[in-house]
């Protein structure tokens, strides 16, 4: 079974930068979609990006011009400027033909 282990989370000063990385366990096949979320205490879930198999790209308006998802070995998710309302944990959701491949998530805390 695929699994996904996100790293690179932590605690940063607003304004700050995070480079979020996810890797596979396996090879994945027929890769359609990369996707990060987030959930904040007490909130829902929330997409904040993804990336298809051509490499067209699309952000949630929350983190629009601060937040850059992109592949290779690894799908990434560069965050920059970042702010307290980033605080939350991530994770990384991969699409291989028909199945969702789901990491164990990693904590992102900005605070001064």
């Amino acid at each position: 079974q695929v699994q996904l282990v996100e790293s690179g989370g932590g605690l940063v000063q607003p304004g700050g930068s995070l480079r979020l990385s996810c890797a596979a366990s396996r090879t994945i096949f027929s890769i359609n979609v990369m996707r990060w979320y987030r959930q904040a205490p007490g909130k829902e879930r929330e997409l904040i990006a993804h990336i298809i198999s051509s490499g067209t790209t699309h952000y949630a308006d929350s983190v629009k011009g601060r937040f850059t998802i992109s592949r290779g070995a690894r799908v990434y998710l560069q965050m920059n400027n970042l702010k307290p309302e980033d605080t939350a944990v991530y994770y990384c959701i991969v699409r291989g033909g028909p199945y969702d491949y789901w990491g164990q998530g990693t904590q992102v805390t900005v605070s001064s």
